[in-house]
């Protein structure tokens, strides 16, 4: 695999984590939007494997100079909740309505709690890391006007 730029990788992931939020929070037509929300939600979760499978195979002292683990476990969350927002039954996309949505959903969110447990597991918090302000994507939301 090529040499992956992390944090613009861990933007664009947020980026297009909060497009999904903002499509859920206004009245979308299934339709037109169910399956390309799902298919983004995949596209989301095979990058966030080979984020997370790139830190734990790799010397984890390599990805840790900028954060990285930390930026990706942030994104990970916000995968989550956003897996956790689709599920809902006042998202405009009711899993009652869509179990074939749902399954595929539910199969999102295993391979989520999955790379969490291993981030967890693998990750190596240096002084580094410690001293230095790390800004979280939900701050970077507030900063660049996200809700």
């Amino acid at each position: 695999m090529h040499s992956v730029n992390f944090e613009d990788t861990i933007f664009i992931l947020n980026m297009r984590i909060r497009m999904i939020k903002d499509t859920l929070r206004l009245n979308p037509s299934p339709e037109l939007f169910l399956e390309k929300s799902v298919d983004d939600l995949a596209f989301l979760d095979s990058v966030l494997e080979t984020l997370a499978g790139t830190l734990v195979k790799n010397d984890s002292s390599q990805y840790n100079r900028n954060g990285e683990w930390e930026y990706i476990s942030d994104t990970e969350w916000q995968f989550s909740q956003i897996l956790t927002e689709f599920s809902l039954e006042s998202s405009p996309f009711s899993m009652n309505s869509f179990p074939e949505a749902h399954k595929r959903i539910m199969v999102l969110r295993s391979h989520s709690n999955a790379r969490r447990k291993a981030l967890e597991e693998n990750s190596v918090v240096t002084e580094t890391t410690q001293t230095e302000p790390v800004v979280s994507s939900a701050e970077l939301s507030g900063l660049l006007g996200g809700s």
